[in-house]
């Protein structure tokens, strides 16, 4: 089996077999409870943490990784996936995850079970709607996720430096808001970060619809400015050949790894002599597979970019006004929000917002949320 201990069961290692232990089952119950109500990994470890459980090393201290650890362990239902990680190299014995290198087998029913197969099913149901998986992840490269809002990663506290999360503010009893609101405040408490405010989506929204506006009388010069600086980089980026060629180096490594193992095992060579290669070659392995991603990333980065410069053409070319926000058009020209500002005099502006823009001197809106607020007392 390979068992290495696990939450709620012992092992015992003359039958290989595995046997609940209810004070442990106990806590494991607890979890999927706490999950299946609408409880958060992150909420999950801190109550346990509260409640004083402890986990199979004998900590106290939970964290959200293990507890979507032991939502996700099959061995809570009965049963067992052997074949999860797999040895690169006989010799050295390192494992990776197995992600189809080697096979997988799947017994149901090996074991008594301490959650019932269709709780554990519910539990997977709501880990895949709360965790999707990256559609645009092909031949196993992993790129990030695509930012779910317009501003997800794109707006910093001119305080701090931090980026700012999105968040739910209560508009009265029946109607949320959503807000952004710097990190550092709201992980380690407003005295961190003390003159940063929350901002309302909206008023950044109306914030840039107003420095968009500015823009109007010159646009099209700017628009054309930017598209072509954008184009021209794109024709500059070698990274499809690059990748290519990295590709190859990490075919070539790999054949020599495995030939220096065979050579090791047929006694052709010395055990320092293939530890020095050996090693030698993975450094190498390690600083290609580091490029190989990175590269990966400059090129669905650019493909993707490429893709889009027709619709940013079609959607700006000729938009002398936006009445609402555009995220397209906020993406095209817009590289980051500065939210607050330090006024020469000294006194703070949290709701001063600065638009640094993309080939384009930044524009910024002082006191933003209060000429929102005009704004709205004049449409009344």
């Amino acid at each position: 089996m390979g068992f290495n201990g696990c939450l709620g069961y012992d092992y015992n290692p003359e039958d290989k077999s595995i046997t609940i232990n209810e004070a442990e089952a106990e806590t494991v119950r607890l979890i999927y409870d706490l999950y299946l109500q609408g409880y958060g990994a992150y909420r999950i470890a801190k109550e346990l943490t509260r409640l004083g459980k402890v986990n199979k090393k004998g900590n106290v201290k939970w964290t959200d990784s293990g507890v979507m650890g032991i939502l996700k362990n099959e061995k809570y239902k009965g049963d067992l996936l052997m074949g999860k990680t797999y040895t690169v190299d006989p010799i050295s014995k390192r494992r990776l995850d197995n992600h189809g290198e080697s096979n997988k087998y799947y017994t149901k029913n090996h074991h008594e079970a301490i959650i019932s197969e269709e709780e554990w099913d519910k539990v997977q149901d709501i880990l895949k709607s709360r965790y999707r998986a990256n559609e645009n992840v092909s031949d196993a490269e992993r790129i990030k996720f695509a930012r779910k809002y317009a501003f997800s990663s794109m707006c910093q506290c001119g305080f701090c430096g931090t980026n700012l999360t999105r968040r739910s503010h209560n508009q009265d009893t029946k109607h949320k808001k959503p807000v952004w609101k710097c990190r550092t405040a709201t992980n380690k408490g407003i005295a961190n970060c003390p003159h940063s405010k929350a901002v309302d989506e909206v008023v950044i929204e109306n914030a840039f619809l107003e420095m968009f506006n500015l823009l109007a009388e010159n646009f099209d010069d700017v628009l054309e400015s930017v598209l072509s600086s954008v184009e021209e980089t794109l024709s500059k980026d070698d990274s499809t050949e690059k990748l290519k060629r990295i590709e190859k180096e990490i075919s070539s490594l790999e054949k020599k790894r495995k030939k220096l193992t065979d050579m090791y095992l047929d006694d052709k060579i010395s055990k320092e002599a293939y530890d020095d290669k050996y090693s030698e070659i993975s450094n190498k392995l390690d600083k290609c597979e580091e490029e190989k991603h990175l590269f990966s990333d400059c090129v669905l980065s650019q493909k993707s970019i490429a893709d889009k410069m027709k619709l940013i053409r079609q959607k700006l070319k000729g938009a002398d006004v936006l009445d609402e926000f555009d995220r397209v058009v906020f993406e095209s020209i817009v590289e980051k929000v500065v939210v607050g500002d330090m006024e020469e005099d000294g006194t703070a502006d949290p709701y001063k917002l600065t638009f640094v823009l993309k080939g384009m001197d930044d524009r910024s809106i002082p006191y933003a949320r209060d000429r929102y607020m005009n704004l709205c007392e004049k449409a009344v």
